[in-house]
């Protein structure tokens, strides 16, 4: 049976309330915050790794045959430096979602140039935390590589997601 028929002057119906939001665990905060420090000890290594011999980084760049050689000695002489600038950003929890979401594309940039050299048959070291450039064909490393960086990716998309962690000054500017 119908209910009775909205009468002029009758008061619109109340939108149906939209449905609850699942409280946010009280432990996410904590794994966070061992997330984004955990990928700000990655970006670390990485950078310093990489910024006592920029010649060498961009020779790890060059090795990928990817990049037209104008391209290599800026993007090798600067990754280093991006590299420390998340790790400093992400151990003060400044930006926490957008630092993510830079090494999620860095990292998939990262990926897809170490695919595109095993599918290519290009032997190389990848360079990732130092070194880098040529090596003999039973020194690649390609799948645990790629592995390695599809897990800090987890982490990175893991901060995307749930951006608040603790002792952050992302944090502290919240409140």
């Amino acid at each position: 049976m119908a209910g009775p028929a909205a009468q002029p002057g009758d008061p619109a119906p109340a939108p149906p309330a939209p449905p609850a939001r699942r409280p946010v665990p009280a432990w996410s905060p904590w794994l966070g915050t061992v997330v984004r420090l955990g990928l700000a000890v990655v970006w670390g290594w990485a950078g310093l790794a990489k910024i006592a011999d920029p010649a060498e980084a961009a020779q790890a760049v060059r090795a990928y045959e990817i990049l037209p050689e104008g391209l290599v000695k800026p993007v090798g002489y600067a990754l280093p430096f991006l590299e420390l600038a998340l790790a400093l950003l992400l151990v003060i929890g400044l930006g926490v979602r957008i630092v993510a979401g830079v090494s999620a594309l860095l990292l998939l940039t990262f990926i897809a140039g170490i695919a595109a050299a095993w599918a290519r048959g290009i032997s190389i070291d990848c360079g990732c935390f130092g070194g880098g450039g040529h090596v003999d064909a039973s020194q690649t490393e390609y799948l645990q590589e790629i592995l390695r960086d599809t897990g800090f990716l987890l982490l990175a998309g893991w901060l995307l997601w749930r951006p608040r962690t603790r002792f952050s000054a992302d944090g502290r500017l919240a409140s």
